[in-house]
C-alpha cells in the first residue's frame, strides 16, 4: 500500500462537558483509553509528526496493519451514552482488523453480563450474537435451562452444550455468550479456543446482589429450599467459583470488572456500564492478539 493511502485521518468526538467548562467531573477514563494531549502520529513505525491540541482529537491511522485509534478524551467522557457508543465504535473498528474474522467466546459466572456485553460487542463489530444456553434450549425444544435440568438432568444439558459449542466453533464472526459451567469440560476448550476467549471476572458479592434482585428460580444451580435470595445466590456462587476458578483462568483474556470500576472512579461495580465493559474487552483482546502475534492468522 502506498504511503498516501496510509495517511492519518482525524476524527473528532462529539461535544462533551469538560473540566473548566462547568462540568467539574472527575477524570473517569483509564489511562489506556486516554492520551496526555501530545500525539505522536506514526504509520508502520514511521514518525509523521506531532499534534498538540487544547482538546486533542482522535487520530485514526488507516494503515495496512491493525490501525491504532488514540483516544484523546477528557473528564466524564463515558458519562454520556452517546460518547461511550462513539468510543466503542472506534475501538471496534480498530480491533476488527486484528480479529480477522475470529469469533469471541465470553466465559464467566452466571450473572456476569455475558449476554448483555456480548450483544453490545456483536453490534459494534458487525458480528452475529449467540447465547449458547438459548442454542441448547432450541435444540432440545425446552423453554429454559431450568426445565432441562429438572426433566433431563445436568449431564444431558452438558452433552448438548458441548455439541452446541462444537458447531458454533466452525462459524467465524460471532460473539458467543457461553453458560457459566461450560468451562468445566475440557473438550469445550477445544471448541472455545477456535476463537478468542474472554473471562468476565465479577466479584461474587456483586453477582449475588444482581441475581437476588431477580430471584434464583431461573438459576437451577442456585435454587435452594431455604434462605433469602442473596444468601442462596452467594453461597451457591461461592461453591461454584471454587470449582471453576482454574478453568476460567484458562481464558485468553481476563477483564476484571473490579479493576475497571476503580480505574473509572466508580464505587459500585454494578454501576459500570455494559458499554464500558465492552470497550475494555476490546482493549484487552487487542493486547492479546498483538502480544501473541495472532492478528495475521486467518480463521481456520
Amino acid at each position: 500500500m502506498e504511503a498516501a493511502a496510509c495517511a492519518p485521518a482525524l476524527q473528532f468526538p462529539p461535544p462533551v462537558r469538560l473540566n473548566g467548562d462547568g462540568g467539574g467531573q472527575k477524570n473517569c477514563l483509564p489511562s489506556r483509553w486516554r492520551n496526555p494531549g501530545l500525539v505522536t502520529v506514526r504509520d508502520s513505525g514511521r514518525e509523521l509528526g506531532f499534534l498538540r491540541q487544547r482538546k486533542p482529537p482522535v487520530v485514526l491511522l488507516q494503515s495496512c496493519e491493525c490501525s491504532q485509534v488514540v483516544p484523546a478524551l477528557e473528564a466524564g467522557y463515558l458519562r454520556s451514552s452517546s460518547n461511550g457508543n462513539w468510543l466503542l465504535k472506534m475501538k471496534a473498528q480498530e480491533v476488527s482488523s486484528c480479529l480477522d474474522g475470529r469469533s469471541i467466546f465470553l466465559v464467566g459466572m452466571m450473572g456476569s453480563g455475558k449476554t448483555t456485553v456480548g450483544k453490545i460487542l456483536s453490534e459494534a463489530l458487525g458480528y452475529t450474537f449467540v447465547d449458547s444456553d438459548k442454542y441448547v434450549e432450541q435444540a432440545i425444544g425446552q423453554d429454559s435451562v431450568t426445565q432441562i435440568f429438572k426433566q433431563r438432568g445436568e449431564c444431558i444439558f452438558r452433552d448438548y452444550e458441548s455439541d452446541a459449542l462444537r458447531k458454533l466453533s466452525f462459524t467465524p464472526q460471532q460473539v458467543v455468550a457461553t453458560g457459566g459451567g461450560a468451562v468445566v469440560r475440557p473438550i469445550n476448550w477445544k471448541y472455545i479456543r477456535q476463537g478468542v476467549s474472554v473471562f468476565l471476572d465479577v466479584p461474587l458479592d456483586a453477582l449475588a446482589r444482581r441475581i437476588a434482585a431477580v430471584g434464583t428460580d431461573s438459576r437451577p444451580l442456585l435454587h435452594f429450599e431455604s434462605g433469602d435470595p442473596y444468601t442462596q445466590a452467594f453461597v451457591g456462587l461461592f461453591t461454584l467459583s471454587k470449582k471453576r476458578a482454574e478453568s476460567y483462568a484458562s481464558a485468553d483474556v481476563k477483564v476484571s470488572i473490579l479493576d475497571l470500576a476503580a480505574n473509572l472512579g466508580v464505587e459500585d461495580v454494578l454501576d459500570v456500564t455494559p458499554t464500558a465493559i465492552a470497550i475494555e474487552v476490546l482493549v484487552q483482546i487487542e493486547k492479546f492478539l498483538q502480544g501473541n502475534n495472532m492478528s495475521s492468522r486467518m480463521f481456520p
